[in-house]
């Protein structure tokens, strides 16, 4: 039996998926979550063999989902599954441990190709994603920008609480949220702005949409 995790913050999107990938015999979606905290927890509980993220989900985005779900599950396989297609964002979803990058637009075409090629442990990629890192290489592409993106000097915390301030909440909010002090929080944003070069909450949030973190 193949099990299958799938995160998505759409009822409707993951009822969708739900149907398509359980008409495969033998597989099963063993859990769903609406937000990228719930995708990591619940693949820490129930261990599925690959997990299809979406990349725009609220309190922890697909990217650091994808990265916290390899660190602890490094037999796991992640699938994202977004609307996005650009050289750079490729790139950072590779860096943090995901194998399959599918485009919402080709799902009926490539989603379950790409689910069992991870499930036999190979990377999918749709046509389209494909020929945009093909393209980005053929013409020096955005890889030395990406190697100085500031986001890369994040911690795994900072990354968490960007989003989670991004998301417009208190540092109260957020120190229950993660379960550390306020005083925690204050530390950790006051790091964050100095390595962005930011120096407020909008320049924060202009900057996680830029970087397709956050959607407008």
């Amino acid at each position: 039996m193949l099990r299958i995790l799938l995160a998505d913050d759409h009822d409707i999107v993951r009822r969708g998926l739900r149907e398509l990938l359980e008409e495969q015999p033998g597989w099963e979606v063993c859990g769903e979550a609406g937000t990228g905290r719930e995708a990591l927890e619940q693949a820490v509980r129930l261990r599925p063999q690959v997990v299809v993220l979406d990349l725009m989900m609220p309190e922890l985005n697909g990217l650091e989902a994808a990265r916290q779900i390899r660190k602890a599950l490094p037999a796991t396989e992640v699938l994202v599954f977004t609307m996005h297609d650009s050289e750079e964002l490729v790139h950072e979803i590779l860096s943090a441990g995901a194998r399959g990058y599918v485009l919402k637009s080709d799902a009926a075409r490539h989603l379950v190709s790409a689910v069992e090629a991870l499930s036999r442990r190979q990377p999918f990629f749709s046509s389209r994603v494909s020929a945009t890192v093909l393209e980005g290489y053929l013409s020096g592409g955005a890889r030395s920008e990406l190697r100085s993106m500031p986001s890369r000097t994040l911690t795994d915390r900072e990354r968490e609480i960007a989003q989670l301030l991004t998301e417009g909440r208190s540092n109260k909010e957020v120190a229950s949220l993660l379960h550390i002090s306020v005083k925690t929080v204050e530390t950790h944003r006051a790091a964050i702005m100095r390595k962005l070069g930011v120096g407020s909450i909008v320049e924060l949030v202009h900057y996680a949409i830029r970087n397709k973190l956050i959607q407008p």
